[in-house]
Parts: C-alpha cells; structure tokens; sequence
C-alpha cells in the first residue's frame, strides 16, 4: 500500500511545477484546426437566395421573409439567428453555391443583445407577371440557368431572367385578344400560370 501512496504524491508534485495541459486563452489566443464550425456567416456574392440553408436547419435558427415593395418589385430577406444557431455546419452543406454561408472561426459570441445577434442578406426578387406570387430571387434563377446551359430554353422564365442585362427583350410582351395568348410563353410566369398558358394553347381551355 505504500508504493502507490508514493506515487500519487509523485504525480502530485509533477503536477504541481510542470506547465498546464489547458490553453491560456483570453490571455494567450487560441489557433483554431480546420473544419472548426463557427460563426456562420452570409457572402453576399456568391448567395443567390434560394433558401436552401433556411430548409435544413434543424434549429430554426434562419428566417426567411419576401417583401413585396412595389408592383413587381421586392426582397428577399434572409436572417441568420447565430445565438439560437448549433453550428451543425448543414446551412453550409446544402448551399447551392458552396460558398453562400459559411462556418468562419469565429466563437467569442457572447453578447447583451440578443436582437444583435444575427447576420443578414437581400435578394431581388421576380415576381410573376400574370398572378403576382414570388418566383424566386433573380440571382438563383440565373444561377440555374447557367448551370442548365442549352437546357435553360426549355423554361421560358429561366432563360428570361439570363438575356434580361441584355436588355434585348421587351420588359412585357404585348397580348393579343385570340384565345390562344401565344405571348404568354415569353413571360416571367409562375409554375401554375405556366400551366395555364400552356393548356390554353393546346386546348383554347
């Protein structure tokens, strides 16, 4: 029984004049590894709105809020709760754009305000020009339509949104009174308007 009493005092002393196994920090900054999920943050340039980050979140802690500011205008406001976040790194797996949110290292978030704690980005959105419900933001229509390439001029709104900057199309295509509204199908047009015109022209319906 004496042997072991021996070396727990042993142990005791090495414990006492080496040098910590903890790090130091405040006083000493601390070197973060790789893949250290932290703060997550918006990049404004390479988001396009899609909310995808918003659909996986399992805390809840992105909202995501369209404004319709005018006829035909509005935003898309995405708003990152970081103080209710698990930093779970799902929001930057499901981006679509790899690079739209992203876990940085940063993890002194402590805070008084709560209402502070956030991070934020707006998106133009489209509107539809026959009912007036959201289509999406501008910038993750383009987005699909250059990942589609050729594949894009099956959808009218799609490739719409791509030649816009060009500016070589009239912003609404005029219509005509014969039942089968042709000019329908250049338009920027919702899923069921889309429809719609469709149907109309196939059967006159």
């Amino acid at each position: 029984m004496k042997k072991p009493k021996l070396r727990e005092i042993m142990e005791a002393i090495k414990s006492f004049i080496s040098e910590p196994y903890t790090s130091r920090f405040p006083e000493v900054p601390v070197t973060l590894p790789d893949g250290f999920r932290g703060r997550p943050r918006y990049d404004s340039d390479f988001c396009v709105g899609c909310k995808a980050c918003a659909e996986v979140c399992p805390a809840r802690a992105i909202d995501v809020l369209d404004v319709q500011k005018s006829k035909g205008r509005g935003v898309r406001k995405l708003t990152q709760h970081y103080d209710i976040c698990i930093f779970c790194g799902q929001c930057e797996k499901a981006c679509i754009t790899e690079k739209g949110i992203t876990l940085r290292k940063e993890f002194e978030l402590s805070g008084t305000d709560r209402g502070a704690m956030i991070d934020e980005v707006e998106k133009e959105l489209v509107f539809c020009e026959k009912c007036g419900g959201v289509i999406g933001a501008i910038e993750h229509i383009k987005f699909l339509a250059k990942k589609l390439g050729p594949l894009a001029f099956s959808n009218p709104t799609v490739f719409l949104a791509r030649h816009d900057d060009l500016a070589l199309l009239e912003k609404t295509a005029p219509r005509g009174e014969a039942p089968h509204k042709r000019s329908d199908y250049i338009r920027m047009l919702c899923p069921n308007c889309r429809r719609e015109a469709i149907f109309t022209e196939e059967w006159g319906q």
